[in-house]
């Protein structure tokens, strides 16, 4: 079964990426600039400096005013979008798990990329990047996309810091960043996200956690496992337990918005409670990520 139904695909045919930043694309694309360049859409005038193409003078202002000003115009260029997913054993928890309803993301964001005729790569890490989807442009690309998409497996711990250094290494054109995760990663986020922000990549964040993470509904003697080390701890969940572990969860998912805002990094947060379609179709606009 392919990722997207085809009825959610249409509603996605009307939508396209909003990049808070411009990036100079190596191509000519759709996507219209704010800088100058040379194309057929004339723009503004400069005054002439030595060195420029005399092709783009404007002689008919020089016969007027004895002055040299070169002509000006609109550029066309490529944005570039990664995904970048995480496919760590904690991303397998849950009903839908925090990885299918990543994925999901990840498709639609990838559909109306290809869409809108800009470049679309993915990447899935657990302690380094593990799978990777190269470049694609154009609608024809989408099942290629999706069968990718779709492969991705759970497996091995989280390292995020790590991933993210090898993915910026490997897409050296700046673009959008997408890093969809559930962040819980003993290690911490910030090496990861300061490497991005760094880089001036247009970094978005969309935090992914299970209901039953935020919620839990277990009462009672219980032995907790970690899914990815197999750490094992019994305990006992109470009433005052259960709010002390409510307020770190709570407490963690502020600390990792705080530490976007301060850099610019634009931060979502969700749980698999929330329709996927109303995700996308509702907050990712609110967010300013899609209009």
């Amino acid at each position: 079964m392919p990722v997207l139904d085809s009825e959610f695909m249409k509603k996605l045919d009307q939508l396209e990426l909003l990049s808070r930043k411009v990036f100079t694309g190596r191509l000519k694309g759709e996507r219209r600039s704010k800088k100058r360049g040379v194309s057929i859409e004339f723009a503004d005038y400069r005054d002439y400096a030595p060195g420029d193409d005399l092709r783009f003078l404007d002689w008919n202002i020089y016969g007027r005013l004895d002055r040299l000003f070169l002509k000006l115009f609109m550029e066309e260029e490529d944005l570039y979008v990664y995904l970048l997913i995480d496919a760590s054993k904690s991303m397998e928890y849950g009903n839908p798990s925090k990885l299918e309803y990543a994925k999901k993301v990840a498709a639609a964001l990838g559909y109306i990329t290809l869409t809108n005729m800009e470049r679309v790569s993915i990447g899935a890490f657990s302690d380094t990047v593990k799978d990777y989807f190269r470049p694609a442009r154009g609608k024809g690309q989408m099942w290629k996309m999706f069968d990718f998409l779709e492969n991705i497996q759970s497996d091995g711990t989280t390292g995020l810091s790590e991933s993210c250094r090898r993915f910026a290494l490997r897409n050296r054109t700046k673009g959008m960043v997408i890093l969809l995760s559930d962040f819980l990663d003993p290690a911490g986020y910030e090496e990861g996200l300061r490497l991005f922000a760094g880089m001036k990549y247009d970094l978005y964040v969309i935090q992914i956690l299970s209901e039953d993470e935020v919620n839990p509904p277990y009462t009672g003697d219980m032995k907790l496992v970690d899914a990815e080390t197999g750490l094992e701890a019994e305990i006992t969940m109470s009433g005052p337990l259960m709010k002390v572990y409510q307020n770190r969860v709570r407490n963690f998912c502020d600390g990792l918005k705080n530490f976007c805002s301060k850099r610019d990094i634009a931060y979502l947060y969700t749980t698999t409670a929330t329709p996927f379609d109303q995700l996308v179709l509702s907050y990712l606009k609110q967010g300013g990520l899609l209009k």
